[in-house]
């Protein structure tokens, strides 16, 4: 994953068995909210989140059983 200096625009490079993809995403007002933190890897969960203008840190997820 790249974010752009402006914040407003992410890239993905994914391995797709045979060579690599590559997805982009602009947005066309506001910034994407990168998580906090030292972690160099994010969870699927967490990329959802991240690409729907949702602030990690805000979220608080609860088990359910």
């Amino acid at each position: 994953m790249f974010l752009g200096k402006r914040l407003n625009q992410i890239r993905l490079l994914q391995w797709d068995k045979d060579g690599f993809a590559m997805y982009i995403k602009k947005l066309e007002q506001g910034t994407f909210e990168w998580p906090k933190g030292q972690e160099i890897s994010i969870t699927s969960q967490q990329l959802t989140l991240l690409l729907q203008g949702v602030m990690p840190d805000s979220v608080r997820l609860r088990k359910r059983g």
